[in-house]
């Protein structure tokens, strides 16, 4: 409602008591009753002719579930950016492998060493000095 409480409401009432003083009070108070009414009354016939025009089907709909405050958005936009299906049965968990590259320098140096352990002669630059 806004984040109006009785007690602020309360204040409000008691400034426009002081504002508007005991002369024109009564006035307004009746002009805030009437505009209440009329709401209540639009309100009213708004939900009178949807029943007329959409029939008996008007009294099948479940209300509570087209009501907006229901919705979390952040829930929504975290729903919308997963790949997974709500409505799915939960798979068993994948375990991710990475990918095994043959010429990675760590392999190469693998495979350097245990060709030099096996006996063949490390291998020599004679450039390198």
């Amino acid at each position: 409602m806004g984040g109006l409480t009785f007690d602020k409401l309360l204040i409000i009432g008691v400034i426009a008591v002081f504002v508007l003083g005991p002369e024109r009070l009564p006035h307004y108070a009746a002009q805030l009753g009437r505009f209440v009414r009329s709401m209540r009354d639009m309100a009213n016939g708004a939900k009178d002719r949807m029943r007329e025009e959409m029939g008996p089907d008007f009294d099948d709909v479940d209300w509570r579930k087209l009501d907006p405050r229901q919705y979390d958005p952040r829930r929504i936009v975290r729903e919308a950016l997963s790949d997974v299906d709500p409505f799915a049965e939960p798979a068993k968990p994948v375990v991710a492998r990475a990918a095994v590259n043959e010429n990675s320098a760590y392999l190469q140096r693998k495979r350097k060493l245990d060709a030099i352990a096996a006996g063949e002669s490390a291998p020599f630059d004679s450039e390198a000095t």
